[in-house]
């Protein structure tokens, strides 16, 4: 579907890009064609491959589609409309997001269903929700609640603005020591029958999330009695007419998901199972690499790191180390170090960097290992991929997605 993406312009500001001269439209710098190594760029450079994206794409549309699942991927992995856009196109449900703040975002972009995966208890969002609602019929918002306190902000709101549409909610189930969500099935009916009385609010379903477990043993554990809560939540007639959601689904244990939730186990009523995986678009080359169920269900399909970070060595000190122009500012570090794969000589050769590591990270330097490879020399360029996409895309605003030639053929804003 074609969402309202803005026209973009670029310039000095933009980081990665080298444009000492007059701003102009993002789209002109991509009709050139620009190839990363003889454009106009500077280094470290984050870049998206448009091919590992596009497979990413689709083999999670077709896994979903395959098991009858609702895909609604996260989308605050990139805060990007355009790869929204395309994960739309594939036929997702809509996208899940994490803060209201991001909400009123794709709203700006027009994405027509959101789901929220998160509590809202702001009364300034909350109003502004259900007057989106009131004014777009066809827009479909879901969120969580796991408290009465929860219930108060959204009765409150409700009595302030009105309108016809009941605003819709799913009761949010967690787990001993983990994030939100009530702790039991029981807590779940308990807030489903006091939602019950809150005038113009209607409960969907149930949603939670297993990604925070340990063990794929334990995520089905956690799964099964988000299975249960929605059975009762059915069986004492708490979820409004139409079909009921049951959500759950990061990246790293979708296929439990769907082997406890996937089908038709919901009697006498329609189900729809929303899975929410984000990270799948660009994958990675560390956490999840390690962690994807793909590792468990290879006949199901695979996933290919779509993320590189170009850096340049700056510096060969002592033997067996070089310092490159890459740190916290540029690359994520928080779920592991990035990746050494490729050295590039000034002259264009290239050799494999795997046998170098990443010891340590300043704002701006990366201390790198480089005594089990090729050795360096200051101006190469070193292609590192990254660990967990999600806080790799909130540190540029601008990333070049390129072709199997390294040519830019779009650039990929995010709104963070």
């Amino acid at each position: 579907m074609a969402l309202r993406i803005p026209e973009e312009s670029i310039d000095w500001r933009t980081k990665g890009l080298w444009l000492p001269g007059a701003r102009l439209p993002a789209a002109e710098f991509v009709a050139a064609g620009y190839d990363i190594f003889t454009g106009p760029f500077s280094w470290p450079l984050l870049v998206l491959d448009r091919d590992a994206v596009a497979h990413n794409v689709a083999t999670m549309a077709d896994y979903t589609a395959r098991h009858g699942l609702g895909f609604a991927p996260h989308g605050k992995t990139t805060m990007a409309p355009r790869l929204f856009e395309q994960q739309l196109d594939a036929g997702a449900w809509g996208i899940t997001l994490a803060a209201a703040s991001q909400v009123l975002t794709a709203r700006g972009f027009g994405v027509p269903r959101i789901f929220l995966a998160n509590e809202l208890l702001d009364p300034l969002a909350l109003r502004w929700v259900i007057a989106e609602r009131e004014r777009d019929p066809e827009f479909e918002f879901l969120f969580y609640v796991d408290s009465a306190a929860g219930l108060d902000a959204i009765s409150a709101a409700l009595a302030e603005v009105t309108g016809d549409r009941p605003l819709e909610v799913v009761i949010e189930l967690g787990h001993a020591h983990g994030r939100t969500g009530v702790r039991t099935v029981a807590e779940i009916v308990e807030l489903a029958r006091a939602a019950a009385e809150v005038p113009r609010l209607a409960v969907a379903g149930v949603a939670g999330y297993e990604g925070g477990l340990p063990t794929v043993a334990e995520a089905r554990g956690f799964l099964g009695t988000l299975r249960e809560a929605a059975e009762a939540l059915v069986a004492f007639d708490l979820v409004r007419p139409g079909p009921v959601v049951v959500s759950a689904g990061g990246s790293a244990y979708f296929d439990a998901v769907t082997e406890v939730l996937a089908g038709d186990w919901l009697a006498k009523r329609e189900l729809l199972v929303l899975l929410r995986s984000g990270s799948y678009i660009t994958h990675d080359d560390g956490f999840y690499r390690e962690m994807t169920p793909f590792n468990r269900i290879g006949a199901e399909g695979s996933l290919i790191p779509a993320l590189t970070v170009w850096a340049q060595v700056t510096s060969t000190p002592e033997p067996g180390l070089a310092l490159v122009a890459m740190g916290k500012r540029d690359a994520p570090y928080d779920e592991g170090l990035p990746v050494p794969k490729t050295l590039r000589r000034a002259d264009g050769a290239t050799e494999s960097a795997a046998g170098f590591s990443v010891l340590r990270f300043n704002d701006q330097h990366a201390y790198l290992d480089t005594s089990g490879g090729p050795s360096p020399r200051p101006g190469d360029l070193i292609a590192f991929g990254i660990s967990h996409p999600c806080t790799a895309f909130d540190k540029w605003r601008v990333v070049p997605m390129l072709d199997a030639d390294h040519r830019v053929v779009d650039l990929i804003h995010t709104y963070f």
